[in-house]
């Protein structure tokens, strides 16, 4: 397999209309080969292997344009694609695998003409590659570099016929939306050691998120949403609440909470019906959960189970002469819950019986995800609530999504709410993590350190806690933060990269320096940045990164190149240019924190203070024993020297700290030691 190079010229990154043209981005790479292709060419006439290959490119080309992948190139009879390549959603990986079982039945049902039946394997990989934005498009040659390209080539090898094998960082991605099982590590060509690998088997169904643990900070927000819903029941008056906040805020775990507080109101029952959004499932998928909710229904339930459930939920909802048929509409959905005529009809039953329900009982009908719906799903919850409010019925439809989707909400005006969920407070989210610590073992000392990164938010608190002792930002986070810079449009993402790269804080003359622009084009969109939430604007005039992972991404993406062109636009040392992000972990004023458990990935600045003498050094890697302060150290670095290797090989300098009885800093009277890059310059 060819190694794809990409060369990143000077001009490139002095384009105008793209100041970034190349991008260090989180991809997932899809191979797909024939199996036996050799043998098969070999007995067919050179005009008949083109039109087989015609007619399997086209295939395998359609199903990946409608997962929104990008064919990378066609090497012989395989086909490489890219998912992520030049947006990220957060759910890259998924979108690779579906295509990828998809393919074979795509192949199944168009078989090419006068050629025997085709079978694929299919290898995904997830991970890091240089991307050429300008050419990441269909046939752009050249798009990606990196080792992820090569690894789905082997992988693809380790497939059944018909089958996709998938790598570890692609297993996690998509554990829950992908049905899967694992085999046995395998050896590939290049790599050391053994590699894990799954294959998978089908999509599934993902299970209710499992909320353990106490109601930590959102005490105000429950009370708020439990009175607007008691109130709507009281007054007959239907309701549309949402809960508003971003990926990771607690939105499905106070609606958790919502549906254990609010059972009864004045002692009659509520009945819930709770249902989600996974992404890039059947249009009508969340109405059917809803229908299995209804009628009790488990995934293995035998047809006639199913049937007899669905006529006993249906009995008193719809009238005998019209039964039959509503069962059927409702089976229909059941087993394919799209847009099409059936599922629509099975649709309307499902509206009919939840208002006919809201007039025996107040009926609260949540959809957590709402931003991923499609067309068909909101037009259900608007119709069923234009006809609760015609009907002056006890429902209430509360919907949760993120802060940037819209929604053109039905009814009137004051029956319309939206109920913001904040970040937790530093207090409220130290609780938290030392609760999430406690129950995972580990010592509570780290939460000083996670403060900053955790941001409030306590999807990324479980995540950060998840992965301690990890060399980078958590997965499940890198992919929430890619997508949101994605969702930048170019300007922006090139101006907050460009404000990363700047630790002390950048003012808009800095930034139209470094991507080369007017001035004049540069405040506007730092006002843009600022009033999204993204950059804080001090006093001085200069702009900092308000979240310091996002700050951590958006510099892991600049190429080394780029960072060089940075450093020389802003006459820094091209080595302070590499290191000017403080790491994942520092603290307001500056001070670099070790990892012990919340890395520090990438470059890492740090004021090495030695007798008589002070220097701004870059760190990056951590001693065996790391989680000390190395700027504030009371004792000072108290020697400088070189790290060599068993065989006498240069390996970098070492900065030796020490901790004088009783200073106030961990390590007390300890000595600690970081290895330096090589080449490292030390004190003058």
């Amino acid at each position: 397999m060819p190694m794809l190079t990409i060369v990143a010229g000077p001009q490139r990154i002095t384009s105008a209309g793209w100041p970034v043209p190349e991008e260090r981005r989180l991809v997932t790479v899809l191979f797909v080969d024939i199996v036996g292709s050799t043998a098969l060419v070999d007995r067919l006439d050179p005009e008949d292997v083109r039109r087989l290959q015609r007619a399997y490119f086209d295939t395998v080309g359609g199903v990946l344009r409608r997962w929104h992948g990008v064919v990378e190139k066609y090497v012989g009879d395989a086909v490489m694609a890219l998912f992520g390549a030049r947006r990220s959603d957060g759910f890259d990986a998924y979108r690779a695998v579906r295509a990828a079982l998809e393919i074979q039945g795509a192949l199944d049902r168009r078989p090419p003409p006068g050629a025997p039946r085709l079978r694929v394997r299919a290898g995904v990989a997830t991970g890091e590659a240089l991307v050429d934005l300008a050419a990441a498009r269909d046939g752009g040659h050249g798009v990606a570099s990196g080792a992820v390209i090569t690894t789905a080539a082997r992988l693809q090898a380790y497939a059944p016929p018909g089958g996709v094998a998938l790598c570890a960082a692609t297993h996690r991605a998509t554990l829950g939306l992908v049905a899967q099982r694992r085999v046995p590590p395998v050896t590939l060509a290049g790599k050391a050691l053994p590699v894990d690998v799954w294959h998978a088997t089908g999509t599934s169904r993902p299970a209710p998120a499992a909320h353990e643990g106490p109601l930590i900070g959102r005490r105000r927000e429950l009370a708020a949403a439990r009175d607007l819903i008691v109130r709507a029941v009281r007054e007959r008056s239907p309701r549309w609440l949402s809960l508003v906040g971003p990926a990771g805020s607690g939105r499905s775990r106070l609606l958790h909470e919502l549906t254990r507080a609010v059972r009864t109101v004045d002692g009659a029952p509520v009945r819930w019906c709770v249902t989600h959004c996974p992404p890039y499932q059947e249009p009508l998928a969340p109405v059917a959960d809803l229908v299995r909710g209804l009628a009790g229904l488990r995934d293995d339930d035998a047809p006639p189970t199913v049937r007899r459930r669905l006529t006993a939920a249906l009995t008193d909802q719809v009238p005998p002469t019209g039964l039959t048929g509503a069962v059927y509409a409702l089976e229909a959905l059941l087993a394919t819950p799209d847009a099409s005529g059936d599922a629509a009809r099975g649709a309307e039953v499902v509206r009919e019986a939840l208002l006919g329900l809201a007039a025996r009982q107040p009926v609260l009908v949540a959809v957590d995800d709402v931003d991923r719906a499609t067309a068909a799903l909101s037009h259900f919850l608007h119709r069923l609530f234009a006809a609760a409010t015609a009907r002056s019925l006890p429902l209430v439809v509360v919907a949760l999504h993120r802060p940037e989707w819209a929604d053109t909400l039905p009814g009137p005006r004051n029956r319309r709410h939206r109920l913001v969920v904040p970040p937790l407070r530093p207090v409220e989210t130290g609780r938290l993590l030392r609760h999430l610590l406690g129950r995972a073992d580990r010592p509570t000392a780290t939460v000083a350190r996670l403060l900053p990164l955790v941001a409030g938010s306590p999807g990324r608190a479980a995540a950060y806690v998840a992965s301690l002792g990890a060399q980078s930002v958590p997965e499940a986070v890198r992919r929430e933060v890619d997508a949101r810079l994605d969702r930048l449009d170019g300007a922006r993402r090139a101006v907050l990269m460009a404000a990363a790269t700047v630790r002390a804080g950048a003012t808009a003359a800095t930034v139209a320096r470094l991507l080369d622009w007017a001035p004049g084009r540069v405040a506007p969109v730092l006002g843009a940045l600022a009033s999204a939430g993204l950059l804080v604007p001090r006093a001085d005039g200069r702009y900092v990164v308000a979240d310091p992972v996002v700050r951590e991404v958006a510099y892991a993406r600049l190429p080394r190149a780029v960072r060089a062109a940075f450093a020389r636009r802003t006459g820094r040392p091209a080595e302070a240019a590499a290191s000017s992000v403080p790491p994942v972990g520092a603290d307001p004023t500056g001070q670099v924190s070790g990892p012990a458990g919340c890395p520090a990935p990438g470059p890492v600045v740090a004021a090495a203070q030695s007798v008589g003498a002070a220097r701004v050094v870059p760190l990056r890697r951590w001693a065996p024993t790391p989680g000390r302060v190395l700027p504030t150290a009371p004792g000072g670095v108290t020697g400088l020297g070189r790290a060599a290797t068993a065989d006498g090989a240069e390996a970098g300098a070492v900065a030796s700290v020490a901790w004088p009885s009783g200073s106030a800093r961990r390590g007390r009277g300890r000595r600690q030691s970081w290895i330096l890059p090589r080449g490292t310059p030390l004190a003058a």
